[in-house]
């Protein structure tokens, strides 16, 4: 690998755009094969274009895409201009307002809004609503104005946002020391075998996927991080099960994960493989039926209902709770009419 002094001088004004850390069992692949599966929206044809220009680096050292990744490898790519999300647009976007004081404000956020810009998501996102309809948000941990947690874009349900520095201080605080409440409605696939459970497995980047994460146990749990999921079962429907999920840690797409990990996949999760018909008959009828129901909700069956926490300035308690979205509510009902039929059978 050889980089010239001109490269060394400007790699400074260079801004980083993704960074990785090749896994330790990684098998050598072409840098350019390897990046497709970790940068989102990416083709070969782009992901070789950058590393001819020398945007890619392994290790401090700009490769060609030929290069053979090895275990340990530090890939980063960077380009000369700052990554879209740092570039935050104010917008006016209306946003389901449950609460709010001169210390936070608690949201309902429509399935579909993503929550913070990133890579391919760029306008339209939460922040980009909440930096138009309020002033001087503070930054958190990630210069994310306001955010003190997430939930993914095709997950509706509650979130809190801080307005001051205090604010942010006191309820990121909470979060970290998992005294926060957050309970959510899920629709998975399967039939579970007990009412109610705990899942337990850390979570880290899926090593051959990192648009996935996956559960890592025994030899390879120091991969990820600890996260804990309570479970109970509220209504079983056949071949599907209404469940309420409790979450312990925040790890990201956690009870997407500890589901798919007990064998139990979100209804209608496309990036975990539950867009597909994973129990039931091989009857067309049925197949119509799941199909209209994927139709009618067009993303994975998770709702963040309720949610929980301490006011960082009165020290009250406080709890918030919200409806499942119609386009959820209509897929459960239809399961339900369903199920009903199943019985009568």
């Amino acid at each position: 690998m050889e980089q010239s002094n001109d490269f060394l001088d400007t790699a400074s004004e260079l801004h980083e755009h993704h960074a990785f850390t090749v896994e330790k069992g990684q098998q050598p692949l072409r840098i350019d094969k390897y990046l497709m599966n970790f940068v989102e929206n990416a083709t070969r044809n782009k992901i070789q274009a950058a590393a001819k220009e020398g945007s890619i680096l392994v290790n401090d050292l700009a490769v060609k895409s030929n290069y053979k990744v090895k275990p340990f490898d530090q890939i980063r790519v960077l380009f000369e201009y700052p990554p879209y999300e740092n570039l935050l647009v104010p917008e006016d976007i209306p946003i389901d307002i449950v609460y709010e004081d001169d210390d936070l404000l608690v949201v309902n956020k429509a399935p579909g809004m993503v929550v913070h810009p990133g890579h391919g998501n760029y306008s339209g996102t939460l922040i980009n609503a909440l930096t138009f309809h309020f002033e001087n948000l503070p930054n958190n941990s990630s210069n994310r104005p306001g955010l003190v947690h997430r939930i993914d874009k095709d997950t509706s349900g509650l979130l809190v946002v801080a307005k001051t520095e205090l604010a942010m201080a006191h309820l990121s605080a909470q979060f970290k020391a998992k005294t926060s409440d957050r309970e959510y409605v899920a629709l998975v696939w399967g039939n579970m075998d007990l009412d109610e459970g705990t899942i337990e497995g850390n979570i880290g980047r899926h090593p051959k996927n990192r648009l996935q994460n996956t559960v890592y146990l025994d030899a390879e749990a120091d991969k990820g991080k600890p996260a804990v999921t309570h479970y109970k079962v509220l209504q079983r429907l056949g071949y599907v099960t209404l469940v309420t999920c409790r979450l312990e840690t925040g790890r990201t797409h956690q009870i997407r994960v500890h589901m798919k990990h007990i064998g139990h996949t979100l209804f209608n999760d496309e990036r975990y493989g539950g867009e597909r018909i994973l129990k039931g008959t091989t009857f067309t009828k049925y197949k119509q039926f799941v199909d209209n129901c994927f139709k009618t909700l067009p993303r994975q069956a998770l709702h963040a209902k309720t949610l929980g926490f301490v006011h960082p300035i009165t020290k009250e308690k406080m709890s918030f709770t919200t409806e499942v979205p119609k386009d959820m509510q209509t897929c459960i009902e239809k399961w339900q009419t369903y199920s009903n039929h199943l019985v009568q059978d």
